[in-house]
């Protein structure tokens, strides 16, 4: 079981279900936990296709992960991705209708196009943004306009954390380090955008509680991604990119908590922040990069 949870990075999972949240925030439309779980089936389904496509480049590079040590076969990662995929685009379409099953259509393809040709070009950050962008409109249902900055924001992050990712086996030179840090600051003014705005979805924002909550939440993002990266100014050996890479994940969830909050739902970016520590425990237990 171990090893499967390793090929789909299960850990890392934590930070999916509030890109949905903070999209459905951001439209002023009601979560819904099916659409959630649909973004968790093919996250899930992108890690295990990610090492499939990796797996002579792994037996060299990380030859403990579950393929190249035997503890998987190469068929049954590639099955396992596919069922994930058909089972995340089907769950969009029952939880989400003919628009979630859209655009759950397009962040499958966007998954599959990034692990299959487009990962190791100079467009490999830019389609793993994408894949994002897509799962916080999954979330948002008809008013993708409004959900836009929120969408563009975990997208910009998740830009960053894709290019960083380039150097986990020989460490990080100063662009890539720079790239990275650029990308959190415009994170953070999306974010800000997106959340201390006063309208949203044709409804009014959160309130003065919601507004403070998501400013303290965006300097959280920014403690626990921006500090990392930071760090590997003076430090930028392979581990610790691979530490900078694992806290920008979870800095994913005061993200999109903060996009929550600063809609007044106060009780869900809660539970959003409830997952953190158990993210820091599990992903140090259980690669999630």
């Amino acid at each position: 079981m171990r090893a499967w949870l390793e090929l789909v990075r299960a850990p890392a999972a934590l930070s999916v279900p509030g890109d949905t949240l903070a999209g459905a925030a951001a439209a002023g439309r009601a979560a819904r936990p099916g659409l959630a779980a649909a973004s968790v089936l093919l996250y899930w389904a992108g890690m295990a296709l990610n090492d499939w496509s990796d797996r002579d480049l792994d037996a060299v590079e990380r030859p403990e992960r579950p393929i190249p040590s035997g503890r998987i076969s190469p068929a049954g990662a590639l099955g396992v991705a596919a069922a994930l995929t058909g089972a995340g685009v089907a769950a969009a379409g029952i939880f989400g209708g003919r628009r979630g099953l859209a655009i759950a259509g397009l962040l499958a393809g966007s998954v599959w196009a990034y692990d299959l040709k487009l990962k190791h070009t100079p467009a490999g950050p830019a389609a793993m943004a994408a894949c994002r962008v897509f799962d916080v409109l999954l979330g948002a249902g008809p008013d993708t306009r409004a959900a836009a900055p929120m969408a563009l924001a975990v997208g910009a992050h998740t830009y960053g954390i894709t290019l960083l990712g380039t150097a986990e086996v020989d460490g990080a030179d100063p662009s890539t380090i720079v790239g990275a840090m650029a990308a959190t600051g415009v994170t953070a003014a999306l974010a800000a955008v997106a959340c201390l705005g006063g309208k949203s979805g044709g409804k009014s924002g959160g309130g003065a509680a919601g507004r403070l909550g998501a400013a303290g939440l965006i300097a959280g993002y920014l403690a626990t991604a921006g500090r990392a990266q930071v760090a590997l100014c003076t430090d930028p050996d392979p581990q610790h990119v691979r530490q900078a890479v694992r806290m920008s994940i979870l800095g994913l969830i005061p993200l999109q908590a903060a996009s929550v909050a600063g809609r007044g739902r106060l009780a869900q970016a809660a539970a959003l922040l409830a997952g953190l520590p158990a993210g820091r425990w599990l992903s140090a237990k259980v690669a999630t990069s």
